[in-house]
């Protein structure tokens, strides 16, 4: 073995230009497949985390296509979710929470600075769905619902730029469309979403009173919807589906009026692209 050894040092040293070029060659090779596979790993983990960091076992319900004498209106014009639909998918079994979703792109005023945000009327389980804790003061309650509150969580976005000096927006009024409401509580940062929206530019309020107050709606933007367990996810999506085609009296042969995705279709769509 010895003897074999020496006689690849003499080889080496002797082609010194060639050996040096081949280990080169290798190394940069290796380094090459190490940093590719590190790139495509930490892209899917990436991906995991951004879909994850949407919410818990999280199923959504959106309206679906409006056909109007053969003019199709395209996602989400059918207008058919309601809050009494998502109460009965509440008494489904294996779902843990609702939450009906109203949005409206509006410009709100408050210690003398405006901001054009969204606003988003939710149910005190969004939260809860959403995976998103507070950084202070309380959230949207149960009897704030029911009264049609003018109560208000803002985002950390929304903060900064009506209360760019760091005052406290605790107690402060927001002006929503003109409508005064008191802030009590604000969300804690949660950055961009996977397709780079800023999840902090928001204003939530109770659902009924974005209904009631805002936009004069009865039906919903959305609805978002946790499952007890990650195993019961696609049970629950095939319950809601089946629960929302009898109320919409949906039959054989028709298209759903509504649309209902799990977040790990679209994990699995992100991921396989990546």
């Amino acid at each position: 073995r010895s003897i074999i050894a020496r006689m690849a040092l003499l080889a080496l040293l002797r082609n010194r230009s060639r050996s040096l070029l081949t280990m080169r060659g290798v190394v940069i090779g290796v380094a090459a497949v190490i940093i590719t596979v590190a790139i495509g790993t930490g892209a899917r983990t990436s991906v995991s985390d951004q879909i994850n960091a949407l919410g818990s076992n999280m199923i959504i319900v959106q309206p679906g296509s409006l056909n109007l004498g053969g003019v199709r209106s395209g996602s989400g014009g059918a207008s058919s979710l309601t809050a009494g639909d998502g109460m009965a998918i509440a008494k489904l079994p294996h779902v843990s929470a609702v939450s009906p979703t109203v949005t409206l792109r509006s410009q709100v005023v408050s210690n003398g600075n405006n901001w054009q945000t969204t606003v988003t009327g939710v149910a005190p389980s969004y939260t809860f769905i959403r995976s998103w804790p507070m950084a202070s003061g309380t959230f949207i309650s149960q009897s704030d619902t029911d009264s049609a509150a003018k109560v208000a969580v803002l985002g950390q976005t929304v903060i900064a730029n009506l209360f760019p000096n760091g005052q406290n927006p605790l107690g402060q009024t927001v002006l929503v469309k003109n409508v005064p409401y008191i802030v009590t509580g604000t969300l804690a940062a949660k950055g961009q979403s996977g397709v780079g929206q800023d999840q902090d530019d928001t204003i939530v309020i109770p659902y009924t009173s974005m209904l009631e107050r805002l936009t004069g709606q009865t039906t919903l933007a959305a609805m978002d919807v946790s499952a007890d367990l990650s195993d019961n996810v696609d049970a629950v999506q095939s319950e809601v589906t089946q629960l929302l085609e009898l109320r919409h009296r949906i039959v054989n042969g028709m298209p759903d009026d509504f649309q209902v995705r799990n977040l790990q279709d679209i994990a699995n769509a992100a991921a396989s692209t990546a």
